[in-house]
C-alpha cells in the first residue's frame, strides 16, 4: 500500500522519514480560502481538504490501496490565528506579539484509506523569551520566518528565543508524528 504526503512542506517529509514511513509527495492544490475562525476546526478542515484533493486525483487516476496524509499548521495568540506573515513588516509584528507570551500551535492531521477518512488535531503551548526589537529584526532578516505559521520556526534559529513547550515538540515542527503513527496503525488495521 502506498502512502502519499499532500504537503510540499520539507519539516514533514523530515519527520515522516524520521519515523520510517515510506511516501510519495503529490502537494494539494486544495483550496484553503476558510472563514472558520476557531483555531482547532480550522487545521482540521484544512487538513482534511488538502488529504481529499489529492486522494480524488489519485482515485481519478484508477490508483488503488493507498494512504493520503494531509496536514495544516497554525501558530494562536490568545484565541487569534497567525498564518504565514504577507511580508517582513507582517513578521516583525507577529513576533513582537509573541515576544514574552505564550501562545498555542495547532496541527490538524487527516488521513485517508479509500473512503475511510480519520481527522484529528494536536495543540501544542510554545512561551517565548522577550526579544528585543533588533533581535526580531536579525531573525526576519534570515528569512526563516517568511514561510512559516506565526513568523518563525522551533526548530531552527528562533530556537534560542523559545523558554519552553507543553505538548509535543513534533506538533510545532508541523506534525504530531507519535499520534499520526497510532492512527495509521488503526487504520491499516482495519
Amino acid at each position: 500500500m502506498k502512502t502519499y504526503l499532500a504537503s510540499g512542506s520539507p519539516r514533514r517529509r523530515e519527520l515522516l522519514t524520521q519515523i520510517g514511513i515510506e511516501y510519495e509527495v503529490l502537494v494539494s492544490e486544495a483550496d484553503e480560502d476558510c472563514d472558520i475562525t476557531d483555531p482547532a476546526g480550522l487545521v482540521e478542515e484544512l487538513s482534511k481538504r488538502k488529504a481529499l484533493a489529492v486522494a480524488e486525483k489519485l482515485k481519478a487516476s484508477g490508483e488503488k490501496d493507498f494512504i493520503v496524509i494531509g496536514a495544516d499548521t497554525v501558530v494562536a495568540l490568545k484565541g487569534k490565528i497567525l498564518g504565514k506573515p504577507a511580508d517582513k513588516d507582517d513578521a516583525v509584528k507577529m513576533l513582537k506579539a509573541l515576544s514574552g507570551n505564550t501562545h498555542d500551535v495547532y496541527t490538524g492531521v487527516s488521513v485517508i484509506r479509500e473512503d475511510d477518512i480519520n481527522t484529528f488535531h494536536e495543540q501544542t503551548e510554545v512561551e517565548f523569551f522577550e526579544m528585543s526589537d533588533k533581535e526580531i529584526e536579525e531573525y526576519v532578516a534570515t528569512g526563516d520566518p517568511l514561510d512559516k505559521a506565526g513568523a518563525y520556526g522551533i526548530q531552527g534559529f528562533c530556537a534560542r528565543y523559545i523558554r519552553g513547550i507543553r505538548g509535543d515538540y513534533n506538533n510545532v515542527v508541523g506534525l504530531p508524528i507519535g499520534r499520526l503513527y497510532q492512527e495509521l496503525k488503526k487504520l491499516i488495521a482495519r
